[in-house]
């Protein structure tokens, strides 16, 4: 049995669905599962029980219970009398995406009631979640709480449709009771549906008003991520407890997560001639509120004037009704005017034959222990003993994603979520040890106590090290990092911080470590047809070769390029060459020897360019900056 991307499931309490169907149909008998008990307790842990409580199965409930009632849909999810809207409005997402659904309950038709067989019915079911980097197979019994006859919490629209109850169930299992839900992050749930990497947008930036680059760059992504199947959810952030769930003038509730189930660029009706080859769109958004009612009144809400607009044909491929049935159109520009915050998951296409982007996924466990657990970059002493990891971006640039991910603790009461983020620091060119000093900043993210921290960045050519950490020293935690390339960038954890002692005596150890950085060059000798150059630099150390980018058309080029070297010869110079790149055959422009004999501080030295061989006294047009950093203990850079 394997789960979404090929590897078996963990059986969850190590209860195996198969073991358990077989023993309860041999012995004739509905299971009742003891971990997860028809009791108060695996419905809350600090309230009592909102009145008369009974557990019932489905057939106590309805006459004709299904998992499925025509296919699953959003409208089959509607909240009960819990908390947990950011979970209802995952699971909205998740019936409008079959592949992804069918993973989730796995093998549905075995797992559906059958009426023409009834001895095969057993009362389990089992669901699939991902969690910490891998998938977990949670089983239950068809026991569901109830208050007069009807389901106390999450239930379909349809009376005898039970999916979306049992799928609340295993999740209330997974996370220790139904109370445990009460509040959370779509995000969080999205993720545990599909294993992909949830980002989460503050629509009320600035910027989305601002700038109308910036919301025409989000409507893209939008547009993207809905034909690729991407789970999405938005909410309304609330001021104070007193505005949770209040209604907007507009219809929309406050501190409530919304499915998006629909993203499109609507063509409107004209007259005329012309009116096919010049018609006016809209950008509509569709949503879902989880609560199956209440929904957005302004414009192109259901029954709007607007919709005149539409041809009819058009309206009914759309799924345009005029009925409180909780799913609603709204224009974008009011959706990022009105909503404050948009969730997306992203579930990266790993398949080569497919016209999608296919994603490049290395994911690494590692952890916070004791000395390993540094802090921040605000902890100067302690932060580079953090666990490290190395980026090497290996084309001009390339898109990544990069998550950070700790245990969830949802069903520990007693535990909190720390405060944890990262920091991205570029580093030399050719670095393949720990990092011993701070390097100039590339990026950071947020740090937050949540569950996962996400970034998605274009990054240049070059090597990174990337530091996730807690907030404050000290905090020991296991730790995952999911790393995604468009690219074949590679991503590694760093583990030595210096050269191997070789077993091979003849082979020297190195005696100093050597930081090269060339800055810049100046008003080097014109080269192309059109009177400029592509000037690129190599640093040659003790046998060693690095190589930089090219600088398109520049005489007066900006590297900002370094590499590092462990040296066993300090009296070997250190050389720096600058080459033209060419199509057919790159030319040599000049170069620049330096000594680094001893230990010292960073030298910046601007040298003028020289010839090579015979020719190394006589001067090429040009001068190179450089700063050289050469230390006596190998582990100060």
């Amino acid at each position: 049995m394997c789960g979404l991307f090929g590897t078996p499931p963990t059986y969850f309490d190590n209860q195996n669905y198969e073991e358990i169907c077989k023993s309860c149909r041999a012995s004739g008998t509905l299971w009742e599962d003891p971990m997860f008990p028809a009791n108060n307790e695996s419905l809350f842990h600090t309230k009592n029980a909102p009145g008369q409580i009974v557990w019932k199965r489905p057939k106590e409930i309805c006459e004709d219970p299904k998992l499925l009632v025509e296919g699953a849909d959003s409208g089959d999810v509607d909240q009960g009398a819990l908390g947990n809207c950011w979970f209802v409005a995952a699971s909205s997402s998740l019936a409008l995406h079959q592949e992804i659904f069918d993973k989730v309950i796995p093998k549905i038709s075995e797992q559906e009631w059958d009426k023409d067989n009834p001895e095969r019915y057993c009362g389990a079911f089992r669901f699939r979640f991902w969690r910490f980097g891998s998938w977990l197979e949670v089983v239950i019994d068809d026991r569901l709480p109830t208050v007069n006859g009807e389901l106390m919490f999450i239930h379909s629209q349809s009376r005898n449709e039970f999916w979306s109850a049992l799928l609340e169930k295993a999740y209330a299992k997974l996370n220790g009771c139904y109370e445990n839900l009460d509040g959370g992050n779509t995000a969080d749930a999205l993720t545990d549906f599909t294993a992909g990497v949830a980002q989460s947008i503050e629509l009320s930036d600035a910027k989305f008003q601002a700038s109308e680059e910036e919301k025409e760059e989000l409507w893209a992504e939008l547009r993207k991520a809905y034909h690729r199947n991407f789970l999405m959810s938005c909410s309304i952030k609330i001021q104070s407890a007193d505005e949770m769930e209040a209604k907007t003038d507009e219809g929309l509730v406050k501190g409530h997560a919304y499915g998006i189930t629909g993203v499109k660029d609507v063509k409107l009706s004209k007259h005329g001639v012309l009116s096919l080859f010049n018609r006016e769109k809209v950008k509509l958004v569709r949503l879902r509120n989880p609560w199956g009612e209440k929904e957005w009144n302004g414009p192109w809400s259901d029954g709007s004037d607007e919709w005149k607009k539409v041809s009819e044909s058009k309206r009914k491929e759309m799924g345009v009704t005029i009925d409180d049935d909780g799913e609603f159109w709204m224009p974008y520009d009011k959706f990022l005017i009105h909503f404050t915050n948009l969730v997306i998951c992203r579930m990266p296409n790993k398949k080569y034959l497919t016209l999608h982007r296919t994603w490049h996924e290395k994911t690494i466990l590692s952890a916070w222990k004791g000395p390993t657990a540094g802090g921040c970059i605000n902890n100067k002493e302690t932060f580079l003993k953090n666990p490290q990891f190395l980026i090497s971006i290996d084309s001009d640039e390339d898109d990544v994603m990069l998550q950070l991910t700790q245990p969830d603790v949802r069903a520990d009461k007693q535990q909190a979520n720390l405060t944890i983020g990262f920091h991205v620091m570029k580093v030399e060119a050719n670095r393949k040890y720990k990092v011993s000093s701070i390097k100039p900043k590339a990026f950071t993210s947020t740090f937050i106590n949540s569950r996962s921290v996400f970034e998605k960045r274009t990054m240049k050519r070059g090597r990174y090290v990337m530091i996730p950490s807690t907030f404050a020293p000290g905090e020991d935690s296991p730790f995952m990092v999911r790393f995604f390339c468009d690219g074949g960038s590679q991503f590694k954890e760093l583990v030595k911080s210096v050269p191997s002692k070789s077993s091979n005596p003849l082979k020297k150890y190195p005696r100093a470590v050597t930081s090269v950085q060339v800055l810049s060059a100046s008003n080097l000798e014109k080269q192309d047809l059109s009177g400029g150059a592509d000037p690129y630099v190599y640093i040659n150390c003790e046998g060693h070769k690095v190589r930089s980018e090219v600088k398109k058309n520049s005489l007066n080029p900006e590297w900002e390029f370094s590499a590092i070297f462990y040296r066993t010869n300090l009296n070997k110079p250190i050389i720096v060459e600058i080459w033209n790149h060419n199509l057919v055959k790159d030319t040599f422009m000049g170069q620049a020897i330096f000594m680094a004999q001893s230990s010292s501080e960073a030298k910046h030295h601007v040298a003028p360019l020289k010839d090579r061989g015979r020719k190394g006294q006589d001067a090429k047009q040009g001068n190179v900056s450089v700063v050289i950093t050469t230390k006596d203990d190998l582990t100060e850079l």
